[in-house]
């Protein structure tokens, strides 16, 4: 049944339930649903009949493992709500959840407290400059202490940290203290609690604070505009209570989505480019239905049977149906077949959707994830300004169980990849290897089963090689001749070439400063060609280099017997030889670590971080007396890790990690890995 259209753009809201995986965010979003009339009974987690988590493999592990996006009507206005997962290893799914909404809700376990994923989410949302909302879910529980959680919260995420509605009797249900002065709480004086909310909000208008001094008070009906600001600035993050299991604050929670969140006019407007590069100018799309369709694909599922289908935001324009839409720079457009509106593994098909609403076109081979739609030939530049994305760093080598059957492993994996932007494969031509990369051990499981039960494919697995590097510390040149003559026409080329050593991270330049034509024009990128042979293959330990510069200033060719072949051989072997000269090193991956443990845990662990070569940066207060321990270490230290993490904590630790940067690796190591290369090499 199509869902009512709301009276406008205006009528429209959207948020994202994003935190840690025992925050409740998928029975919250079940009792929003239920509450507003979209469905008729909640859902249950454990007998997987929850709408959010339809995924088969989700019910079974009774886990979000997608983002699930719902729609519901709440007062004549249309809700859109995005259910995130909550563990680390799938921020490729909760992170682009935040592209789509105005605000992020931020749910917390009233019985845990503020967890790490919580922060995390704090902070991405902020560097989106989303409204933020706070939702404390699980209000009932025993023994919870709510006065000291909301503390907490105003102690770790500001004092703009305000309730808009507080507990009572025992957390049964929840009272306003926004539009409310009347009464008591089980956190005090709603009185006091709704002073605080007005003279937040009125700081951000002068003519409001002289109102203030001058009448005492303001009437909160009169302040939407300046707390549409206050929210725009973070000025004011609301903080809301609830339970989803008893219904308490639940009816309360959409009164304030109605009435206090922003809708597509109101929030900040996400930051476009229009162009590429340096020159690409900051732009924002205009909320408007009359104006040309802008809308950005924040996801994207494959399905073996229903084929692609991208969700996306409409952010300026209308889709409808038969609409024609270019995809980013695509020349050729496609014709909107349907729009639908998401109820998790539902489709709703509407007539149209407006700026703020979030909707979905099936069966568009061509659409990808972070894309922008636009039916205006001129905007094919036009992107979103990309989100930080944490580096997926957990590798596993996979091969096909059975020969032949790679291009079919790869056209699967290709379709998991597409879904989630911190899934990664690669081929590493050294080792024949093909290695998929996520954020963690559960991630790459979880792909695994997908594979297996999605698309009946299995693979066999094994740890892969550490993704090393190899570089220079110093100016050297190098120089070889090739010369061979077989009988007939022989081949000649001599190549002479500098090499100097760049910044961490900038990659590999080429110059040619030759003169005179002593190697002909058209032989210069056959010498490219061999140094870039050894870029991928390595010159001293057989893994890439990177971070060089190569100049050719000089060289020597042959009138009959200079060919291409000759300079690409004549230009990888100098290469090799000045790299040798330039004081090379093995550089390996450190990556940033997070380490939850037990008090009681942490000299084993931070002194078994330390013999890993590993180095504590600082450390905080985590839930329930837990720590967090926050360093860095090299990836290769860290294989196996969990299992040791579950030895020193009894199976309560947990750790997650993300890239950081390169760093050469101590002389013994080096020493190791040159010498397995050259016996390997020598085999």
């Amino acid at each position: 049944m199509p869902s009512p259209a709301p009276a406008g753009v205006a009528a429209i809201r959207t948020l994202a339930f994003v935190g840690p995986a025992s925050a409740g965010k998928t029975s919250l979003a079940e009792a929003l649903l239920v509450k507003a009339g979209a469905i008729g009974a909640a859902g249950s987690l454990e007998r997987g009949t929850t709408v959010s988590d339809y995924d088969p493999l989700e019910r079974r592990m009774q886990h979000s493992l997608n983002s699930a996006v719902l729609h519901l009507t709440h007062a004549d206005t249309r809700i859109h709500l995005v259910d995130t997962p909550g563990a680390s290893d799938f921020l490729g799914q909760s992170l682009p959840a935040l592209e789509a909404v105005e605000t992020a809700a931020v749910v917390i376990n009233a019985g845990v407290g503020i967890e790490p994923m919580a922060e995390r989410m704090m902070e991405y949302a902020a560097s989106r400059q989303l409204d933020r909302l706070i939702v404390v879910n699980k209000i009932d529980a025993a023994e919870v202490d709510l006065a000291a959680l909301l503390a907490q919260i105003q102690e770790r995420f500001g004092k703009e940290c305000l309730p808009v509605n507080l507990p009572a009797a025992g957390g049964s249900k929840v009272v306003d203290c926004f539009y409310s002065r009347a009464g008591a709480s089980d956190l005090g004086s709603i009185d006091a609690a709704h002073r605080a909310l007005v003279e937040q909000v009125v700081e951000v208008d002068a003519e409001f604070v002289d109102r203030y001094l001058s009448d005492g008070d303001v009437d909160a009906a009169e302040l939407h505009a300046p707390l549409e600001q206050a929210l725009r600035e973070g000025h004011l993050i609301p903080v809301c209570f609830v339970s989803a299991r008893s219904g308490a604050g639940v009816a309360e929670l959409l009164d304030v989505i109605v009435k206090l969140l922003p809708n597509p006019t109101e929030g900040n407007p996400p930051d476009f480019l229009n162009g590429e590069g340096e020159g690409a100018q900051l732009m924002h799309a205009e909320p408007d239905p009359a104006r040309h369709v802008l809308a950005h694909v924040f996801k994207v599922t494959v399905d073996p049977y229903v084929g692609r289908m991208g969700v996306l935001r409409v952010h300026q324009g209308t889709v409808t149906k038969d609409s024609l839409l270019y995809i980013g720079d695509g020349r050729k457009p496609f014709k909107v077949g349907h729009v639908f509106m998401l109820q998790g593994k539902e489709h709703v098909e509407v007539a149209k959707a407006l700026p703020g609403d979030i909707c979905a076109v099936a069966k568009v081979d061509e659409i990808r994830f972070d894309a922008v739609l636009h039916d205006a030939a001129e905007d094919d530049h036009i992107h979103l300004k990309p989100l930080d994305f944490p580096k997926p760093v957990h590798g596993i080598a996979v091969q096909a169980k059975k020969r032949g059957d790679e291009q079919k492993m790869w056209e699967i994996l290709g379709k998991l990849v597409d879904e989630d932007p911190c899934l990664k494969i690669e081929h590493v031509a050294q080792t024949n290897e093909t290695i998929v990369y996520g954020l963690g051990e559960l991630h790459l499981r979880v792909l695994l089963e997908r594979m297996k039960e999605t698309y009946k494919f299995e693979v066999d697995t094994r740890p892969p090689r550490i993704a090393y590097r190899e570089t220079i510390t110093a100016r050297a040149e190098g120089h070889h001749r090739h010369k061979k003559q077989t009988g007939g026409a022989g081949q000649f080329g001599e190549v002479y070439l500098r090499v100097e050593p760049l910044a961490r991270g900038a990659g590999f330049e080429f110059a040619d400063e030759s003169k005179g034509g002593v190697i002909p024009h058209q032989f210069i990128p056959a010498v490219e060609k061999g140094v870039r042979e050894v870029l991928a293959s390595g010159a001293i330990a057989g893994y890439p280099v990177v971070d060089v510069k190569v100049v050719v200033y000089d060289g020597k060719s042959h009138s009959v017997d200079s060919k291409e072949i000759a300079f690409a051989t004549a230009g990888k072997k100098a290469f090799m030889a000045a790299i040798r000269a330039a004081r090379p090193i093995v550089l390996e991956p450190i990556v940033k670590v997070q380490i939850t443990a037990p008090d009681s845990a942490m000299g084993d662990v931070t002194s078994d971080l330390a013999g890993k070569r590993g180095i504590v940066s600082g450390t905080g207060n985590g839930a329930r007396g837990a720590l967090v321990i926050r360093g860095q270490a090299p990836l290769s230290e860290l294989a196996g890790y969990q299992n040791r993490l579950n030895a020193m904590t009894a199976g309560q630790g947990s750790y997650a990690i993300e890239f950081s940067h390169y760093e050469p690796v101590p002389p013994n190591v080096q020493q190791q890995l040159v010498g397995q290369y050259q016996v390997k090499d020598e085999e």
